[in-house]
């Protein structure tokens, strides 16, 4: 063993044994300053209430999180008689839901412009009362062209009795710029909306329905939705939903709107399934609100489609503009259930927050109290550098003593 490695193994080994043997821990300077103290008592408590309070009672810090996968079934139920100019008429779910398929958008249609035996013929375009359909002259209407606000392509005829040009088109062209008041199916409102919903949580392994344990085939028979009566019926009454969205039934009934229903869950699964309950809320995304004075353009919500038949061997259709109640159901979902992960991080992140305390309080007493140069001097070590000092020349006596040379062993020397 050479000389280099006795004296480099003590060496590794004391290190080794202060780093595993040794604990070191940054000085504290205790301050008698009741100022201060208040200050660092205050903001550590509003620091825990936070942590408490807030990481863990309200958003269940403790908590590992999963996200609920659902889907919606849903059915109309309800009747409606007209009587329009002499001929009546029954309306079922199967004529006034759009898709029929139950799904979890659909429109519930409370009023209607039909045009009766459309075909594909000539006539005169429709006046719209802004004069972008008006004309002259033949000139106006140029042949083989549409314009935007019209129904069909142009003849190049200007009709003298309406002042507007002739097209090619379904005629009678559709006359929609008087809408039906009060709207013909005002007796919508008493329709009925069931909705039945399921969930999953897959990280849980848990799968629940809005059909709970409370609510059974007889209990679905007679309820009907109130938030505190019957806060789990998954019944409604159409007049209701858009009541508790904000709008006046009978405006959205006239032009139509949109409205979300939003079936929230959230689960504490610490406690018991049971507990696992939906809880319905109401909101209108487009329509006339109650309070809504100004008037917005293009308002409501309405679409067409047709039904079509032949009549002595002529193509013909009934068009329908349709103005109607759009629902559009959404599931959020949310699961909780305790980790020790998500728990140990919420506390480390709280005993993080507890530093702001300590530097408040080194700010105040370094920058802000009257002692601030006596805490200073308290709180920091100053250490300076001894300056070198030149070497002194070297005495005839040093010169004579004999000279050692050190070899590249390190551990022998010789006399010269």
């Amino acid at each position: 063993m050479t000389c280099l490695e006795k004296r480099m193994k003590p060496q590794i080994k004391r290190t080794l044994s202060n780093f595993f043997f040794e604990y070191e821990t940054p000085r504290k300077v205790l301050v008698r300053n009741k100022r201060v103290a208040v200050v660092c008592r205050i903001i550590q408590m509003g620091v825990l209430a936070y942590i408490i309070g807030w990481v863990f009672m309200y958003e269940r810090g403790y908590h590992a999180i999963d996200i609920a996968i659902g889907s919606i079934f849903t059915k109309m139920k309800g009747v409606s008689f007209t009587n329009i100019s002499g001929k009546e008429r029954i309306w079922d779910a199967a004529d006034f839901v759009f898709p029929e398929q139950g799904d979890s958008s659909f429109v519930v249609m409370t009023n209607y412009i039909a045009t009766v035996g459309q075909k594909q013929d000539k006539c005169p375009e429709l006046p719209d009362g802004k004069n972008k359909n008006k004309c002259m002259s033949d000139e106006n209407c140029d042949e083989g062209k549409y314009k935007r606000t019209g129904n069909g392509h142009m003849t190049g005829r200007c009709i003298s009795n309406t002042s507007t040009c002739e097209i090619y088109s379904w005629c009678p062209v559709e006359d929609d710029r008087q809408i039906p008041d009060p709207p013909i199916l005002l007796t919508a409102e008493n329709y009925t909306l069931f909705i039945k919903n399921s969930i999953t949580f897959r990280q849980f392994n848990v799968v629940r329905s809005n059909l709970v344990e409370s609510v059974n085939q007889s209990y679905i028979n007679t309820c009907l939705y109130h938030p505190k009566t019957d806060p789990l019926c998954p019944i409604f009454r159409l007049g209701d939903i858009v009541e508790r969205s904000g709008f006046n039934f009978s405006e959205i009934a006239r032009v139509g709107g949109a409205i979300g229903v939003l079936i929230d869950w959230d689960c504490n699964l610490d406690l018991s399934i049971r507990h696992c309950k939906p809880k319905y809320e109401f909101y209108g995304l487009y329509g006339t609100a109650k309070n809504d004075k100004e008037e917005k353009p293009s308002l409501g919500y309405n679409f067409r489609y047709a039904k079509y038949y032949v009549e002595n061997g002529v193509e013909k259709r009934t068009l329908m503009k349709v103005f109607g109640v759009r629902i559009d159901i959404i599931v959020h979902g949310r699961a909780g259930k305790f980790d020790i992960i998500p728990t140990l991080t919420a506390i480390g992140s709280g005993v993080g927050i507890f530093g702001v305390a300590t530097v408040v309080c080194d700010l105040l007493l370094l920058y802000f109290v009257p002692e601030r140069d006596f805490y200073k001097n308290m709180k920091f070590k100053h250490t300076e550098i001894p300056e070198e000092k030149p070497a002194l020349p070297q005495s005839q006596t040093e010169k004579d003593l004999p000279k050692v040379t050190y070899h590249s062993n390190l551990c022998s020397r010789r006399s010269l």
